[in-house]
Formats: structure tokens, C-alpha cells, sequence
């Protein structure tokens, strides 16, 4: 097949692209590189079927003829982050809608399918677990810019199933905290890469709140895996939680990768205005229901969280090292 990734440079789409490409399809990348790494994808661009364009979904007349030219559209690309959210809701709300609105209008044109990334994010601050894909939202203030992300995100998914009801094939797949390799450590990056970077590094570990938050993480190869077989027709028409089902605490989590990494970090708790400001808010349960993930993807998450941590701390030694850090 010929697949479209937008931002097929970025941590999932990078590993989505080896993916596709392994399994002998003709993979198109678009990815500004806002977030992405050119890096990430350089060994593939020597092979014939890989094309890599540099721009943005917003790049209407960059977007439209690849479209044209592929079977399925895999939209990736998103503005992302919670410190975004926070500093700046416009760019998160534009960038996420407005680039999916240009994907599925296209789309619809061409008669293309898309499987849109979607975020567990979308279920806020809902406490009835484990998430299904059906199960109401509930979100804070539209006064906390913290909630942007998850509403730009739900708005998404709405308008992919507007475009589905006049007849475009989609499948929405929700993610649950994915980690893993080149999910770089940055003030946007998620608590696994701040984690472990500080560890490695033998800084405190800051833990945001009580540390009593229950997160599922998922590693990406498991992601990847049920991202691919969304593709098939069974799955048109619906969300689909992906992630994994067995939560762990952050303040545990803290603790494990400091004895996994052999660390001396300190681990300490501070308030989420030391990191967001005031008026941040957080969910303090999410956990996926899986049950669809298994019947129509066939597939059950196989890495263990230590597994995949094992593996994700190795390539951030390797990583760090090579940009010139010297770790104990």
C-alpha cells in the first residue's frame, strides 16, 4: 500500500514509519520538525519507498496531492504537550483542528481512510474506571487552559465521525501514556523521559501533587502494533483505547526507574504550581478498558512496564551520552 504518516518524525510516528516500511508498504512522511527529528528517520531515507516532506498539515497545497497519491492517511500530527496547554492554548487549539480538518476534508475527497491519534486525554477528569470507549467526558473549566488539549483533541474526533457518517472510512485510536525510545525529555515531555533523565543524571526525581495518580503506560512497540492493525476495514467507524491495563502510581513509578537505573536521585514531592502555574489541573485515575483493543485488533499489550523501561533507559544512556554527557 501507499500510507501517508503525518508527523512521521516524531517519537510514534518515527517507530510507525519502521513499521510500515518493514511490513514493505510506500511510506509518505510529512512533519514540520517542530517536534520530530530528521534523525529519527535517516536510516530509511536511502530506500526508494520512502518519501520525506519537510512541512505542516496547515499546508494546504503540500497536503492535498499527497493524499491523492496514497491508499490511507495515518494522522499523527499533533501539538501536544501539557506545558503548551498551559503557555500557550491558541497553538494547541489551531494547530491540533485546523491540520485535522484539512486531513479529513481531503480525505473525504479522495476517498481515503484515516486512522486518527487520538488521546486518553479526551476522558478529563471522568473517575469511572476503567475507561470504554463510549464512557462520558468530564472536563474542568474552559477557564483552565489545561483542558485545550483534551477538548481540541474530542473536537477531532468529531469531526471524524462527521466526515464517517457521509462516508468516509476511519478509525480513531486512543492512546494511553506510550513511552519508549526518542520519546526525548523536554519541558513538554511526559513524566517516563523526565524520569529517567534525572535519574541517569542522579538529579531529584520531581514528583508533581501526592504521587498517588494511577497512569497506565504502554510501551511502543505494543503501541505501534495495534496503530498498524487499525488499517483494517473491521475497525471503521469506531474509537479504540490503546494502552495498557495494569496502573502503576507515579510516586511507585519514581521508584522503580530509580532502582532500575541504579540511581541516587532524591525523590521529592511539589505542588503542581511549582511546574504549571496556578489553576493547573489533573486526573488522578486513567486506565483503558482493552476489551475492544482485543476483539477487533486481535491484540493484547506483551511488553511488561519494566521491560519496556529496561529497554527505554538504555537507549537514554546511549542517547545522553552521545550528546555529550558524561553519566556516573
Amino acid at each position: 500500500m501507499k500510507i501517508l504518516v503525518t508527523g512521521g518524525a516524531g517519537f510514534i510516528g518515527s517507530h510507525l514509519v519502521e513499521k510500515l516500511v518493514s511490513e514493505g508498504h510506500e511510506v509518505w512522511i510529512i512533519d514540520d520538525l517542530s517536534a520530530g527529528k530528521r534523525e529519527y528517520l535517516s536510516h530509511l531515507f536511502e530506500k526508494p519507498q520512502v518519501h520525506f516532506i519537510e512541512g505542516s498539515v496547515l499546508n494546504r497545497a503540500l497536503l492535498q496531492p499527497v493524499i491523492a497519491e496514497v491508499d490511507l492517511i495515518y494522522h499523527l500530527a499533533a501539538v501536544l504537550g501539557v506545558k503548551n496547554c498551559v503557555d500557550n492554548p491558541l497553538y494547541v487549539i489551531e494547530g491540533n483542528i485546523d491540520g485535522t480538518k484539512h486531513v479529513l476534508e481531503y480525505s473525504y475527497q479522495h476517498q481515503k481512510k484515516v486512522v486518527f491519534a487520538s488521546t486518553s486525554e479526551v476522558y478529563g477528569k471522568n473517575d469511572r474506571l476503567p475507561f470504554k470507549e463510549e464512557d462520558d467526558r468530564i472536563l474542568g473549566s474552559t477557564s483552565t487552559n489545561r483542558w485545550c488539549y483534551a477538548t481540541a483533541k474530542a473536537l477531532d474526533e468529531h469531526l471524524c465521525f462527521a466526515y464517517a457518517k457521509m462516508g468516509l472510512e476511519m478509525t480513531i485510536v486512543r492512546y494511553f501514556n506510550t513511552y519508549g525510545p526518542r520519546a526525548v525529555n523536554t519541558a513538554y515531555g511526559g513524566v517516563i523521559p523526565r524520569f529517567i533523565t534525572a535519574a541517569l543524571r542522579n538529579e531529584p526525581l520531581q514528583v508533581y501533587g501526592t504521587g498517588e495518580q494511577l497512569r497506565c503506560f504502554t510501551y511502543i512497540e505494543d503501541t505501534i502494533e495495534a496503530t498498524y492493525r487499525a488499517k483494517e476495514s473491521k475497525a471503521n467507524g469506531m474509537v479504540i483505547n490503546i494502552g495498557n491495563n495494569q496502573p502503576i502510581s507515579i510516586l511507585a513509578l519514581a521508584h522503580l526507574i530509580r532502582e532500575l537505573t541504579n540511581s541516587s536521585s532524591q525523590i521529592i514531592l511539589l505542588p503542581y504550581e511549582k511546574a504549571y502555574g496556578k489553576g493547573y489541573e489533573d486526573m488522578m485515575k486513567r486506565e483503558p478498558d482493552i476489551t475492544r483493543l482485543q476483539e477487533v485488533l486481535n491484540y493484547t499489550p506483551k511488553v511488561t512496564l519494566q521491560e519496556g523501561l529496561l529497554k527505554t533507559i538504555e537507549w537514554y544512556k546511549a542517547y545522553l551520552i552521545d550528546q555529550g554527557e558524561k553519566l556516573a
